[in-house]
């Protein structure tokens, strides 16, 4: 550095200090969430595992206000509804491994887990490891305590059939729009006797009355399956396809999504499939061609503060297909980033 003032500056404030002590009022907010004793950080590698190192509160689920919480983060380990690899049960404990997630959202400027009283929860509670129709019963009065208790429920899975359960919870009083990044539209009927399964849950959700076509935009969409999802267009869902984002361009997607979902309540659906195998290979049903975690972070982002958001989950999760753990990382970042959607929405409703 040739200005030596400017030099002598900056080593008389920062030559002999801890690492903790940071200057910047909007950093040292998150530096004092993180270091204990001057330079002493939180070890993100140690103790028990959570999702996005929130506190670990099994026990909300045995009391009837969840301890208070404004949001709970919930492992949803079934997969009995996939078509093709199975593995997704998975998912809760690989995503729940992933760390230095957050705490502070750099391009929104938020430490989002310092502004609600929010926990892990662990995971929904159920009756049979081999019954797919129990298991949905199960997901359903879950989510409807939830819900009833005031609580934002955010999940990981497990396949994508148990949106269709959370659903039924989260719209039961008035139907929700859907934010839904996916390489599916999940619109197909009842194969093979079951109504649940990872192709046809939004299908069934809007038939139960809980989700609003016309406020579902569903994003990344691709592949052979198209000719299974003439429901998403009969019914007026908005379908942009993977192969239209490089002409569209993210920020026209973003204003398309606010047009779409409006002011109503909003679900958020993220498919780690909607991802490139190249980004997210652990999956059951991959599809090349896919969306890059860079476009989907910055619809997440755009969307921040637009839409109100009551609810949401990143499914589909499995990990034994990914030796690198990448997937999971994705995962766990999406999670984060419909965490903060959350929280935003939350405090707007109080009117923070």
């Amino acid at each position: 550095m040739t200005d030596k003032t400017k030099l002598d500056h900056l080593r008389a404030r920062y030559a002999d200090i801890p690492g903790g002590v940071i200057y910047d009022p909007t950093f040292k907010r998150v530096a004092d969430l993180q270091f204990k004793d001057g330079d002493r950080r939180v070890w993100p590698f140690a103790n028990a595992a959570t999702f996005l190192d929130a506190p670990y509160r099994p026990d909300a689920w045995d009391l009837a206000d969840f301890g208070g919480l404004d949001i709970a983060l919930i492992g949803v380990p079934m997969d009995l509804g996939v078509t093709n690899r199975a593995g997704a049960r998975l998912g809760p404990r690989a995503v729940r491994a992933i760390e230095r997630i957050g705490p502070y959202e750099h391009v929104l400027g938020m430490v989002p887990m310092a502004e609600v009283k929010a926990a892990d929860i662990g995971d929904v509670p159920f009756r049979s490891r081999f019954s797919l129709e129990s298991c949905h019963e199960d997901l359903e009065a879950a989510y409807k305590k939830l819900v009833a208790a005031g609580v934002v429920p955010i999940s990981i899975g497990g396949d994508h059939s148990i949106t269709s359960s959370i659903l039924k919870a989260v719209g039961e009083k008035r139907p929700v729009g859907m934010l839904h990044i996916d390489a599916h539209c999940d619109t197909s009927g009842v194969y093979e006797g079951s109504k649940f399964h990872h192709g046809g849950p939004f299908r069934k959700a809007v038939l139960d009355g809980v989700l609003d076509p016309e406020r579902v935009i569903q994003i990344g969409i691709r592949g052979g399956a198209e000719f299974l999802w003439e429901f998403s267009y009969e019914s007026g869902m908005t379908v942009i396809h993977a192969e239209e984002v490089t002409g569209l361009g993210v920020p026209a997607i973003i204003e398309k999504a606010k047009a779409v979902l409006g002011d109503g309540p909003v679900y958020v659906s993220f498919d780690v499939d909607s991802l490139d195998p190249a980004f997210a290979p652990g999956t059951g049903t991959p599809e090349i061609g896919g969306l890059t975690t860079r476009e989907v972070l910055e619809i997440f982002r755009g969307m921040n503060g637009a839409i109100d958001v009551i609810g949401g989950d990143v499914v589909e999760v499995a990990p034994q297909y990914d030796g690198t753990s990448n997937t999971a990382h994705a995962a766990a970042q999406m999670l984060f980033e419909i965490f903060c959607l959350s929280v935003t929405s939350l405090k707007t409703r109080r009117g923070g």
